[in-house]
């Protein structure tokens, strides 16, 4: 039964969330965009509130909420700040601690998922590399076995959260890539932690959501426990490929957030500026705008409801999840086009807010799979 209306509990929670947003992350974004910075306090704040690691078991802090209620909760971050939103819901609460969660042993999950649910570990994730981008099984990181530990030799590239993290999995080969039968085969999730000697990290430069921090890892003959390997040894891709999936969806939820936002900067800015003796909302090309950004923004928000409902319901819907991430992150770069249009000269100045909103948009694209990429995999799933 298909059921468009949220329920209760969810209208409750989605109020709460946005509170918090406007009240604690807003005042924040101007300085953390400015400096480049990360404002780490809200881990901890969050943590508390219960906002992080919402989908996962209370038996290690979690709200076993469903998918949907996530996609709200991400929405509405991303409608206050993309940046500070994809550090602590995509990265933190999704990829950082998705597979530690799915796959991780229970000791695994005490050291790393608690404390991360509770604000007190953050958490990253690393597999792209400066040669494995879309290709990402052409990784060239190496973990080979000495006794009990593995040691990890290599770097990856644009990890969000890599500059402050406490841990990370990293995707890695624990067999000789010349030796795998099958390709993808042989690669496997591994949980670095801060300060173990050989690992460091360089912070990098972005254009768009400068308040999410970036960097570069590097990995020098870094010594790790095998008690840190996330499930069976050489089963990391499809591990990787299940953080995936749920991760596109949520991307699902930040354009839309993010949408919004641009609409309701455009919305209010149209109403407000005259030319010509009148709002310049009532000329025609300007209604046109303004409707066709509402219209997309609704079928953004009921695709993202949809695929994230198969996914709480255990349903295949990679099909779902890929075509998602292609329609919801390439309308929201025509979408934010069209609200800075709205804007004017104004809009290209960094004191509005929607300039911000135009730069953070176009990494959308770009991670989590581009554009190409999620076709590729979509077409998998049609058979194509």
């Amino acid at each position: 039964m298909m059921d468009f209306e949220l329920s209760e509990e969810q209208k409750m929670f989605r109020d709460q969330i946005r509170n918090f947003a406007e009240t604690e992350i807003a005042p924040l974004v101007d300085e953390a965009e400015e400096k480049e910075v990360t404002p780490l306090q809200l881990f901890p704040m969050m943590g508390k509130l219960g906002y992080l690691g919402i989908t996962y078991s209370e038996k290690y802090g979690g709200a076993e909420v469903d998918k949907i209620t996530e996609c709200i909760l991400i929405e509405e971050l991303n409608k206050v700040c993309a940046g500070i939103a994809g550090v602590v819901s995509t990265t933190h609460s999704g990829l950082g601690t998705r597979a530690i969660n799915d796959y991780g042993t229970e000791e695994q999950k005490q050291r790393f998922l608690v404390p991360a649910i509770k604000g007190e570990k953050i958490a990253a994730f690393a597999l792209t590399e400066a040669d494995a981008g879309s290709d990402a099984i052409a990784l060239r990181t190496r973990a080979v076995k000495d006794g009990d530990d593995y040691i990890i030799n290599g770097s990856k590239m644009f990890i969000s959260n890599g500059t402050f993290c406490d841990f990370v999995p990293v995707a890695c080969y624990t067999t000789d890539p010349k030796e795998v039968k099958k390709r993808g085969q042989g690669i496997s999730l591994i949980v670095v932690e801060k300060g173990m000697p050989g690992f460091s990290a360089t912070k990098l430069k972005k254009s768009g959501n400068r308040s999410h921090e970036t960097a570069q890892l590097y990995f020098e003959d870094v010594r790790v426990p095998k008690e840190n390997l996330i499930g069976e040894e050489g089963k990391g891709l499809a591990q990787i490929l299940t953080t995936l999936k749920s991760g596109r969806i949520s991307y699902g939820a930040r354009a839309t957030g993010m949408a919004q936002a641009a609409y309701d900067l455009a919305f209010k800015y149209a109403h407000e500026r005259e030319q010509f003796g009148k709002q310049i909302a009532k000329f025609q090309i300007n209604t046109v705008k303004l409707v066709d950004m509402a219209m997309h923004i609704d079928i953004m928000r009921t695709m993202t409801y949809r695929a994230a409902w198969m996914y709480s319901q255990g349903m295949n819907c990679m099909k779902e999840a890929c075509m998602l991430k292609i329609y919801a992150t390439e309308k929201v770069q025509q979408l934010m086009l069209l609200a800075l249009d709205l804007h004017g000269g104004y809009g290209y100045m960094r004191e509005y807010a929607i300039e911000r909103l135009w730069r953070d948009a176009k990494m959308l694209n770009l991670t989590e799979g581009t554009t190409p990429i999620n076709y590729m995999a979509a077409a998998r799933e049609l058979g194509i």
